[in-house]
C-alpha cells in the first residue's frame, strides 16, 4: 500500500494560491494538500480582504500584469453580473487592461480562482483540506516529516506530519493596529480607521499605503465627487471641517502617476540578468559597483537625452540618487502632481513611453539579484541609494489615486511635508497619537498612522520558535551579517541550513526574507514564487510516486 505524498500550505492568500495553481500544472500523480487559513476565508489574502480594507482603496497593478491563474482578471470581470462589479466599485463599461480596480474587487477574483482550483484537484483525485480558523503554532522536524501544532478557533488542538510545508504567511499586521490611544502602526484593517475623529491626523509615509490611509480618512468624513470635466473634487460633511491630514516622508514627495509601458518587458541590451549572474559568479568585491557601471550603460543607451540632462557619465550612485530626485524634491509635490499626471495621461492617450521610465522598471528585478550577495555595507547602499530609485519606478500608483490627493488638498484638508534627516517622531508620552519634531519646531498629531509598509522582521520574530532551535531556520544576523534582519533561503526558498529537514520546508513568508529579497512584494512576485516552489513540490510528489512504485514491483516480483 502506498503513502499519499503530504503537502501543508499555511497561509492561503495569492502566495499560496499561485504555488497551488503551478503545482497542479506540474503534477501527474495525486497528492494530500491541506491548507491553513487563519482568517475564517481562505482564497482572499490580506491585501485584499473586505473589511481589512475600505471599497475606495485601489491596487496598484494594472489588469493586464496580473498573472493569470485559470482566467485573466479581465475574462474574470467581463464574466459577472452587472450588479456585482458595481457592488465592486467597477463601472461595467470601463473594464480595460490598464485600468486599475479596488483591492476587495482583486479580492473576490483570488477567491474565486482558488475556489476553482479546488475543484479542479479534487475533480483529479488530489485529496485537498481547507482548514479556516486555524493557526499553526509551530513546527518541528521529526525523521518523518515536519510535524504541525494546529490551534483551531473552535475546537481542540491538534498534531499534524506532512512531507512538505510552505509557509505563506504574507504580511504581518496586527488585527489591532491602534497600538497605544491614538497611535496606529498601520493603516489595515481599514475599518480602524473610521473611529478617528475629524481631527489633525499624521500618516508616516507617501506611497499607495499612505494614500490608502489618507482616502480611507477622507471618505469617512466626507464625499469623493466626479465632477463634469472628469476631475474629482472633495466635499467635507458637515461637523468635520477639522480633519487635517499631514503624509509626511523623508524627501516630502508624493508617488508618481502610472505610465505607459509595453508589457511583456521588451529585453535589456546591456543590464541583462545574464551580466548581472556573471558579475556574481566573479566573486566580484564591487559587485553593487559593477552592477551599477551596467546600470547606467543600459540607462544611456535607452534615453541619452536623459543621461546627458543629469550628467549620468559622472555620477556615482551616491550622487545618481540625489540627481533623480532633485527637481521634485525642489517643487511644490502637489503642482509636480498636477504636471505628472496630465503628462502620463497624455502619453496613455499616445501610447508613448518614456524611456528612461521603462528603462529603470525593466531593470529593478534583474539589480535585485546581486541583493542576496552584497555585503552588509554594500547592502546598505543600495538600500539608500538605488532601491529608491526603483521603488519609485515600481510603485507608481493610479491616476485616480493622484487625483483623490489633489482633490483633498484643493479641499484645504492635505499637506505634505519633508522630514529630512533631522527629525523625530515621538509616540510614547500622555499624550495621544505622536509629536513630530523636524529641524527643532514640534508638532502634534492627536492620531498618527504608520503607513510606511511591510519592514524586514528579525528572526526573532518568526512565528515558528521550534525551527529556529532545531537549526532548520538560521538568522541572517548570526549566518549572514549582524545588520541584516530575517532567516536565510537559497535560490529554491529553502532554508539555509545543515539540518536535513531543509528540503522539506519553503519559506514564502514575506516579512523574515525581504531584505535580501527587497522586491518580492506584489502578485506578480507572488506569481514568480509560487511558480519556483509548485513546480518544486510537484516534481517531489511524482518522485515519491516512482519510488512507491518500484518498491511495490519490487515486492510483488519477490512474492
Amino acid at each position: 500500500m502506498t503513502t499519499p505524498f503530504s503537502i501543508a500550505f499555511v497561509g492561503a492568500g495569492p502566495t499560496a494560491i499561485y504555488t497551488f495553481c503551478a503545482f497542479l500544472r506540474e503534477i501527474s500523480g495525486t497528492a494530500q494538500v491541506t491548507i491553513y487559513e487563519e482568517q475564517p476565508r481562505a482564497g482572499l489574502g490580506t491585501p485584499y480582504r473586505p473589511g481589512w480594507n475600505d471599497p475606495a482603496m485601489l491596487s496598484n497593478i494594472a489588469s493586464i500584469e496580473i498573472p493569470p491563474i485559470s482566467e485573466t482578471l479581465i475574462d474574470w470581470l467581463e464574466r459577472q453580473p452587472r450588479a456585482r462589479l458595481v457592488r465592486l466599485g467597477i463601472d461595467p463599461d470601463q473594464i480595460d487592461d490598464h485600468a486599475f480596480y479596488p483591492r476587495v474587487a482583486l479580492g473576490e477574483y483570488f477567491l474565486d480562482q482558488f475556489n476553482g482550483l479546488i475543484d479542479e484537484a479534487r475533480t483529479r483525485g488530489i485529496s485537498v483540506e481547507i482548514a479556516t480558523s486555524c493557526r499553526v503554532t509551530d513546527i518541528r522536524a521529526e525523521d518523518g516529516g515536519l510535524h504541525l501544532s494546529v490551534e483551531p478557533r473552535h475546537g481542540e488542538a491538534c498534531e499534524r506530519i506532512y512531507d512538505r510545508v510552505v509557509l505563506a504567511t504574507g504580511h504581518q499586521w496586527p488585527e489591532e493596529p491602534e497600538v497605544r490611544p491614538g497611535y496606529f502602526l498601520s493603516p489595515w484593517p481599514a475599518t480602524a480607521l473610521q473611529r478617528i475623529p475629524p481631527v489633525s491626523v499624521g500618516i508616516r509615509g507617501s506611497s499607495l499605503t499612505a494614500i490608502d490611509a489618507a482616502v480611507a480618512l477622507a471618505v469617512a468624513h466626507g464625499t469623493m465627487i466626479e465632477t463634469e470635466s472628469e476631475a474629482i473634487d472633495y466635499r467635507i460633511h458637515p461637523g468635520a471641517e477639522k480633519l487635517c491630514i499631514t503624509m509626511m516622508s523623508r524627501k516630502g514627495l508624493l508617488p508618481e502617476a502610472d505610465f505607459y509601458y509595453p508589457i511583456p518587458f521588451e529585453p535589456l541590451s546591456t543590464c541583462t540578468p545574464e551580466a548581472i549572474e556573471r558579475l556574481i559568479a566573479e566573486d566580484c568585491a564591487h559587485l553593487l559597483d559593477g552592477s551599477y557601471d551596467l546600470f547606467r550603460a543600459e540607462l544611456a543607451t535607452a534615453d541619452p537625452g536623459y543621461a546627458d540632462k543629469v550628467g549620468l557619465s559622472e555620477l556615482s550612485l551616491e550622487d545618481f540618487a540625489e540627481r533623480y530626485f532633485a527637481e521634485r524634491v525642489a517643487a511644490d509635490p502637489f503642482e509636480w502632481a498636477v504636471a505628472n499626471v496630465a503628462e502620463a495621461r497624455e502619453n496613455f492617450e499616445r501610447k508613448y513611453t518614456v524611456p528612461w521610465r521603462y528603462a529603470i522598471l525593466r531593470m529593478h528585478e534583474v539589480l535585485g539579484l546581486i541583493v542576496p550577495h552584497l555585503e552588509e555595507e554594500a547592502l546598505k547602499r543600495f538600500n539608500r541609494y538605488l532601491k529608491p530609485v526603483f521603488v519609485d519606478e515600481y510603485a507608481t500608483v493610479p491616476h485616480l489615486s493622484i487625483e483623490r490627493l489633489l482633490a483633498l488638498h484643493r479641499a484645504g484638508h492635505l499637506s505634505v511635508i519633508a522630514l529630512g534627516e533631522d527629525h523625530r517622531i515621538y509616540t510614547g508620552g500622555s499624550e495621544r497619537g505622536a509629536v513630530v519634531t523636524v529641524g527643532g519646531e514640534r508638532r502634534h498629531f492627536p492620531a498618527f498612522i504608520d503607513a510606511t509598509g511591510q519592514r524586514p522582521l528579525e528572526a526573532e520574530k518568526f512565528p515558528f520558535p521550534t525551527l529556529l532551535e532545531q537549526d532548520v531556520i538560521r538568522d541572517a544576523a548570526e549566518d549572514d551579517a549582524p545588520g541584516i534582519k530575517g532567516i536565510v533561503v537559497d535560490e529554491d526558498f529553502h532554508p539555509v541550513s545543515d539540518h536535513p529537514a531543509r528540503d522539506r520546508l519553503f519559506c514564502l513568508s514575506i516579512p523574515f526574507i525581504l531584505e535580501r529579497h527587497p522586491f518580492v512584494q506584489g502578485i506578480t512576485s507572488s506569481h514568480e514564487l509560487g511558480g519556483t516552489v509548485g513546480a518544486a513540490l510537484a516534481q517531489a510528489a511524482d518522485a515519491m510516486r516512482d519510488r512507491q512504485g518500484e518498491a511495490f514491483g519490487d515486492e510483488e516480483r519477490a512474492s
